[in-house]
């Protein structure tokens, strides 16, 4: 027998002007169609290929009971929500939406098909069918700082960024904060390339970074071209999204790596089960949605242990990687001694922090 939650999602999908009839899924007559909307070419490694994981791993998780469908390399804007659309429009009730900038058309699609469930990853915005979620790169930023702060020579560390909002400049904060945690002399040079992904603009800032005394790379974009032009150029490098390291095995001495399988997974059964509410969640370490990649050869036992402990850190709440007390880079006190910064300012932030050299600009 269905459990009431069940029985009452069914009813009112029922009961809706819009339904025509009983969704078959929701009788168990045929899966669950599940579609993914994303921001770049899957490829082997970056933000998407990670994402795509998770699809495939809910697939496997949920045999017989699901099938999906995605749409890659759509750019966000009008594109998006004409992607959306379609995919509401061709049967599938759960969406997931996979990028920053999808926010608002997924808003505007969800309030056209109020009988269709939404996911938007690192957006704000939710509806009564439109959930977000979101990883803390935060966490794992700070501990990749450790080891670049440990690692460089130079004390200059050079970033190759997407957009200024404040998902990326809290991961180039966090970044900077884990370094000079362990090597107060570090500091962090940016290189803005406005997309996602664009392979050449990010080789060509990567390039600039180094030419600008970098001897470590990291990057918030979607391709493996940081990690290539860090192995080029033999320097050091710290991937994000993915473990990058066959495209840079000299280079690279760890990864931030994203885990969404599980949530993936757990959010279509909550659709099959009748258990699907709108939800605001933002997992890191502890959750297993940060995970932290393979060492490179060159990181020695003590580096490693150090990162370690502050992992357990995290993991446990002992250790924040924005406690205070924590200055801008104009001398500002934004975190006070004993303080820590909370989700509501971090999902706000809008300043570099002292050790980041220049000025942050505008968000578009």
């Amino acid at each position: 027998m269905p459990s009431f939650s069940r029985r009452r999602m069914l009813a009112t999908l029922a009961a809706s002007p819009l339904a025509l009839a009983m969704p078959s899924w929701a009788q168990g007559k045929e899966p669950l169609k599940i579609g993914f909307i994303y921001v770049s070419p899957i490829g082997d490694a970056g933000w998407t290929h990670q994402h795509d994981i998770a699809r495939l791993a809910m697939e496997k998780n949920l045999a017989g009971r699901v099938t999906t469908k995605y749409v890659e390399n759509v750019p966000e804007g009008v594109d998006a929500e004409r992607v959306i659309r379609e995919l509401a429009q061709s049967g599938n009730k759960l969406i997931f939406t996979t990028s920053f900038g999808y926010m608002n058309p997924t808003i505007k699609v969800a309030q056209q098909f109020p009988n269709t469930f939404f996911e938007h990853a690192t957006g704000y915005k939710t509806a009564r069918n439109v959930g977000t979620y979101n990883a803390r790169f935060y966490e794992g930023r700070y501990l990749a700082g450790i080891v670049a702060g440990k690692m460089t020579k130079s004390n200059v560390a050079g970033y190759v960024a997407a957009f200024p909002i404040p998902e990326v400049v809290m991961g180039i904060n966090a970044f900077t904060l884990g370094m000079r945690s362990v090597n107060p002399k570090a500091e962090t040079k940016v290189v803005w390339v406005s997309t996602w992904f664009d392979p050449g603009r990010e080789s060509e800032a990567a390039n600039t970074l180094v030419a600008q005394g970098a001897d470590v790379l990291t990057h918030h974009t979607d391709s493996t071209a940081v990690v290539q032009a860090a192995e080029a150029k033999k320097v050091y490098a710290v991937a994000y999204h993915s473990d990058m390291s066959k495209y840079g095995p000299n280079a690279q001495i760890t990864a931030v790596t994203h885990v969404w399988d599980k949530y993936y997974t757990d959010r279509a059964k909550a659709v099959l089960d009748g258990l699907w509410k709108p939800d605001k969640v933002w997992g890191g370490i502890r959750e297993g949605m940060i995970a932290m990649g393979p060492f490179g050869k060159t990181v020695g036992n003590d580096v490693r242990d150090l990162m370690k402990k502050a992992e357990a850190g995290i993991a446990t709440g002992k250790l924040h990687p924005f406690q205070g007390p924590v200055k801008d880079n104009e001398g500002k006190e934004r975190v006070a001694t004993g303080q820590s910064l909370g989700d509501d300012a971090l999902s706000k932030m809008d300043y570099y922090v002292e050790g980041v050299q220049g000025k942050l600009p505008a968000a578009k």
